[in-house]
């Protein structure tokens, strides 16, 4: 499987010491199936240091590779009250990891967060929040928040600048 990540500069070997708190699914390192969505990530970069890169992943390189059955994994298939409450404690750096080792599911990207927002501050409920979310454009990332995972299983293919 390829995987993207936009940033301001190529990442051959992730880290996780340089990931943030207040982030969707908390500290780690976030990737994503949609080379649309990392460009729209990268491009962000572009003001900010004058460059914008997407570096490709394979994940699971080997064809029918899986992970050990001791990795965890938490996916959210939608957006729904259990990726809310995730998001909404991950944002208020809070996170409730329980040693999660990979997060997937839907991005809180900036039209997301105006509606995470009104939800922080009690002005919509939980089910008018996830009604409003449905209606985004789709997104997906993965949060790889283990660094013996990605060491062994996630392998840098390349890289190029968006400008």
């Amino acid at each position: 499987m390829i995987l993207y990540h936009g940033s301001f500069s190529v990442i051959e070997k992730p880290d996780l010491s340089f990931s943030r708190l207040r982030t969707d699914f908390g500290r780690g390192f976030y990737l994503t199936p949609l080379k649309s969505q990392a460009a729209d990530w990268s491009k962000k970069f572009l003001s900010q240091h004058g460059t914008a890169y997407i570096s490709q992943y394979n994940f699971l390189s080997k064809a029918g590779e899986k992970l050990p059955p001791e990795v965890k994994i938490l996916e959210f298939d939608s957006h729904t009250r259990e990726w809310l409450d995730f998001v909404t404690a991950c944002r208020l750096g809070k996170p409730n990891d329980s040693g999660w080792d990979l997060v997937i599911g839907g991005v809180a990207n900036d039209k997301v967060f105006d509606t995470l927002q009104l939800y922080f501050d009690n002005i919509i409920g939980a089910d008018e929040a996830i009604g409003r979310l449905r209606f985004n454009k789709p997104n997906f990332q993965y949060c790889f928040k283990n660094q013996p995972l990605m060491d062994n299983y996630l392998f840098f293919c390349g890289s190029e600048q968006i400008k």
